[in-house]
Formats: structure tokens, C-alpha cells, sequence
């Protein structure tokens, strides 16, 4: 579909966040700009505030193009739907004709270094209880689980410890450690291990790409939106995640595997249309 938009608008109007390790080289000359008066300045309807600068200075380019090219790998953070999409459209333009130089060979992207991204949690709501009681639902749960419950709002600690706002009350969920593939890049997420222990066997969602009964919550709005979901009749029960780190997202990379679907929310993200690039 968005192969399509890119067809017909022939623009990018959100850039692909990719990120890499800290550089000194970069870090210094980008601080030598940020120190600086911004050239444009813009704050959006949740009065997050943008500031662009221009590097325009021959010298500065060819010193950044240096730098970035000693920079090993780079990592899609945020938009790996945009890079396939964008691909799609190249290829079917260069079956047209193709000399290397041509806009929709590229697209719009922004890098920022491991230090400085943010990764929160991306959460779960499931709105049925797959026919099961409270009673036997928790049960279900203390099959794969070290189940507590709390007193109050509750936040995972930790990696394999999960939070769970269901029947009025918060619950500390840590996953026992003989469900955990420690040498499974994926299967050591706690995405997947919800997947794999909950959402799919005893709840019946077995594709969350697809199945309406389950919606995703991003950590920036804290784990009291789960709760508000729960207590609007919007969801039955809801799970909270401790967020996954760099090195995780990378080693799933490194290995050529893929995320569990909405796993990470991560910031910061640019307003979409605050900067196009055209075809």
C-alpha cells in the first residue's frame, strides 16, 4: 500500500530513524551546530518543540561523510515498513530505467546515536478472556508465571518481569526461568514470551498482526492507560513490559531475525510532514 502513496505523491514526508554506536568525530561537530541558533523552529499540537539545522559548510559535510563511513553498522530503529516499501518502489522504477543517480533510489532518513535514543515499552490489551473465568484464566497464568499481586500501580523491574491490571488489581508477573531461550534472539523477548505463553495458548491470539482482540499501548503514556483501559470495558486484561534494550533490538538484527510485532516505541520521532523529500 504505501508502495502505492509513494507512486502516486512521489514524496517522503516522515524519515526512517536509523541509529548507530556514539561517535566522538560526529558528536563533536554536530555540537558545534546545536550550539548554535536553530534555523527553524517548530512545536507540534503536543508542544513537543523540533529544531533544525542547516549544515551547508563544504568542509562540514565532507567531515561528517568521513565519520559516518567508520561507522560500522547502522540500525533501523524506527520505519523498517518505510525502507521496504521505499525499496519496492525503486525497483519497480529502475525496471523502467535506471542510472544509479535518480531520486527514488534514496530515501529520507535521520540518524541518531545509541546514547541518545529513547526506547520505551509498547504494551498489550486483550479484550476477551477466550470463554475463560477469572479464576481459571489466573490459574493459566501460574502455569508460566510467578504470579503477585500488588497494592498498587505496578511497574515491571526488570527483563522477564511483566506487570498485569486485570479484576481491579495489578499483578507482578515474572516469567519462570524454564520458558526463557536465552539463546533465541527472539525467543528471549518478553513480546514473544507472552505470545508464546499467554496470548496464544490460553488466550487464542495467534497472529497480533491480524486479531482484533488485542491493541498495543505505548510506554510514553505510563502503565495507567492500561489500567484506564481496563476499567473503561475497552480491554479485560492488560500486560505491561519492561522495555527492551539496545543491545537486544541489535542482536535481533545481527542475527537476520525481526522483531515480535510492537515491541518497542521508540523516541524521538520527527512530526510527519515537518520535513519532505521529494521525487
Amino acid at each position: 500500500m504505501f508502495k502505492k502513496y509513494l507512486n502516486v505523491c512521489k514524496f517522503n514526508a516522515e524519515p526512517v530513524l536509523l541509529t548507530y554506536k556514539d561517535n566522538e568525530d560526529i558528536d563533536a561537530l554536530l555540537e558545534k551546530y546545536v550550539s548554535t541558533r536553530s534555523e527553524y523552529e517548530f512545536t507540534n499540537t503536543r508542544e513537543v518543540k523540533h529544531d533544525l539545522w542547516i549544515v551547508s559548510d563544504k568542509k562540514d559535510i565532507e567531515l561528517l561523510q568521513d565519520a559516518f563511513a567508520n561507522v560500522e553498522h547502522s540500525y533501523i530503529a524506527d520505519g523498517h515498513h518505510r525502507v521496504s516499501s521505499s525499496a519496492l518502489y525503486t525497483k519497480s522504477q529502475r525496471e523502467k530505467g535506471y542510472k544509479g543517480d535518480e531520486d527514488f533510489n534514496y530515501f529520507m532518513a535521520f540518524y541518531i546515536a545509541e546514547s541518545k535514543l529513547r526506547i520505551f515499552d509498547y504494551n498489550r490489551t486483550v479484550n476477551s478472556l477466550n470463554d475463560l473465568t477469572s479464576e481459571e484464566f489466573l490459574l493459566q497464568i501460574e502455569k508460566s508465571f510467578i504470579l503477585t499481586k500488588s497494592k498498587e500501580e505496578y511497574h515491571p523491574k526488570s527483563l522477564h518481569n511483566l506487570s498485569m491490571y486485570f479484576d481491579e488489581s495489578w499483578y507482578s508477573l515474572t516469567i519462570k526461568d524454564e520458558f526463557i531461550e536465552n539463546d533465541n534472539p527472539v525467543g528471549c523477548l518478553d513480546a514473544q514470551l507472552l505470545s508464546n505463553l499467554v496470548l496464544s495458548p490460553i488466550l487464542g491470539i495467534h497472529d497480533l498482526k491480524t486479531d482484533n482482540r488485542v491493541n498495543f499501548i505505548e510506554g510514553t503514556k505510563g502503565m495507567i492507560a492500561l489500567q484506564e483501559s481496563v476499567e473503561s470495558k475497552k480491554a479485560k486484561v492488560a500486560f505491561g513490559f519492561f522495555p527492551v534494550s539496545i543491545d537486544q533490538l541489535k542482536r535481533v538484527a545481527d542475527t537476520n531475525n525481526i522483531m515480535p510485532p510492537k515491541s518497542t516505541w521508540i523516541e524521538p520521532k520527527i512530526r510527519s510532514g515537518l520535513t519532505v523529500f521529494e521525487f
